[in-house]
C-alpha cells in the first residue's frame, strides 16, 4: 500500500544490556533489538494498521541487511533507503536500570559522525513518496550532522510543497551533539514551525524552562499542536483551546525503548481514522492521547522498541481490559 505516513530519520540497533541495573563498562553482554525511533514509528504504524515508509540510510553491511529485512518483514516501504558504501550502520549500547528506564552510553568504538545515518543525501529522497503522504515523522538527533541535515531540509520542503504535515518528536540524547548550547539553538530553530510537536517533560526543561504544556505552547505561537509525555505520569497535550492531561496506564514496565514512538505510532493511526479535526473537539482528542498512551504502555511492557509494539486488536483488548 500507498505510505500515508513518512518516517524520515535513523534507523539502528539498540544494544541492550542483559545484565540490569549495572552501569556500561560492567555489564557482561548484550542483546541487539532493531530500532531508531522514526523506524520505530513505522513499523508501529503499519503494525496498527496505517501504511507508513521509512527514509533514512543505512550500512552496506550485515547490520544494514538485517534491518532492511526487518522492514520488510513488518511491512513497511523501502524505496526512500539509502545504503553508504563504507559508513557503517549504527549500534547504540543502552543500559537499564532496575525499574526498566533506559540509559544511552554511546556508540563502541565508532564516532558518532561516522555511521551511514549521517550520510543520508538529500538529492537521492524520491519526491514521488510525498505525493500521497499525509505525515512526515521526524526527531532531531540528525540536524546534528551537515549531510542528514541538508536531506532533512529539502525532506521538508517536499513536505511544504506537497502539503504534508509535520510531526517533530525532539528525541534529545546529548549523546549524538558535540555541543550543548548549539543543539538546543538548532533544535529550537527546527521545530518553531512544525505542524505537531512531542516534548518529553526533560526535553520542555531543557528547552523552554517550563513543562506546563500552555507555557511551552506561549514560546510556540507557530506549532499549533503541542504534547508534553511525562513517562509513568501521563502526559499532557495542547491543540488549540483544546487543554488536558490524561494520567498513564498501570502497567508493569520491562523496557521503556521505544515506548514514546509507540505513543507517536497510536496517535497518528488515530489521526488517520478520525481526521486531524478530531483534536479540536475535547472528548474526541482526549479518545485519541488515551489511544496513543495505551500504544506506548503496552510497547514499555516487552524488551526491544520494534519486537514490543502491539497491533490493532491488542490494543482494543486492552482498553477494554482498563474500562
Amino acid at each position: 500500500m500507498t505510505p500515508t505516513v513518512l518516517c524520515l530519520g535513523e534507523i539502528l540497533f539498540d544494544c541492550l544490556a542483559d545484565q540490569v541495573g549495572k552501569p556500561y563498562d560492567e555489564v557482561e553482554s548484550w542483546t541487539p533489538y532493531p530500532g531508531g525511533a522514526p523506524a520505530n514509528v513505522a513499523c508501529g504504524l503499519v503494525k496498527l494498521g496505517t501504511p507508513a515508509g521509512f527514509i533514512g540510510c543505512v550500512g552496506n553491511d550485515e547490520p544494514g541487511d538485517k534491518l532492511i529485512q526487518v522492514l520488510k518483514d513488518v511491512g513497511v516501504e523501502i524505496t526512500g533507503v539509502q545504503r553508504h558504501p563504507e559508513a557503517p550502520t549504527r549500534q547504540v549500547y543502552v543500559v537499564r536500570t532496575q525499574e526498566g528506564d533506559r540509559q544511552f552510553a554511546g556508540f563502541g568504538e565508532v564516532a558518532s559522525g561516522e555511521f551511514a545515518d549521517t550520510r543520508l543525501d538529500g538529492g537521492q529522497i524520491p519526491e514521488s513518496l510525498f505525493e500521497s503522504a499525509e505525515f512526515l515523522v521526524m526527531g532531531t538527533l540528525e540536524l546534528a550532522y551537515p549531510e542528514s541535515n541538508q536531506a532533512i531540509a529539502r525532506c521538508r520542503e517536499l513536505a511544504r510543497q506537497h502539503s504534508v504535515e509535520v510531526l517533530i518528536d525532539v528525541n534529545w540524547r546529548p549523546v549524538f551533539w558535540p555541543d550543548v548550547e548549539s543543539a538546543k539553538a538548532t533544535i529550537r530553530k527546527a521545530i518553531a514551525d512544525a505542524d505537531i510537536l512531542k516534548l518529553s517533560e526533560e526535553e520542555a526543561e531543557f528547552l523552554f524552562n517550563t513543562d506546563v504544556v500552555t507555557e511551552v505552547a506561549v514560546q510556540l505561537p507557530a506549532v499549533s499542536k503541542l504534547m508534553i509525555t511525562r513517562g509513568d505520569r501521563g502526559c499532557s497535550y495542547c491543540f488549540g483551546d483544546v487543554v488536558g492531561d490524561l494520567e498513564a496506564f498501570p502497567v508493569t514496565v520491562q523496557d521503556t525503548t521505544g515506548a514514546g514512538d509507540g505513543f507517536i505510532s497510536g496517535f497518528l493511526h488515530q489521526l488517520q481514522n478520525q481526521g486531524i479535526d478530531a483534536l479540536y473537539e475535547p472528548g474526541n482528542a482526549r479518545n485519541v492521547i488515551k489511544y496513543a498512551s495505551a500504544v506506548g504502555a503496552l510497547t514499555a511492557m516487552k524488551p526491544g522498541a520494534i519486537a514490543a509494539q502491539p497491533n490493532a486488536e491488542e490494543v482494543r483488548e486492552f482498553l477494554r481490559q482498563q474500562a
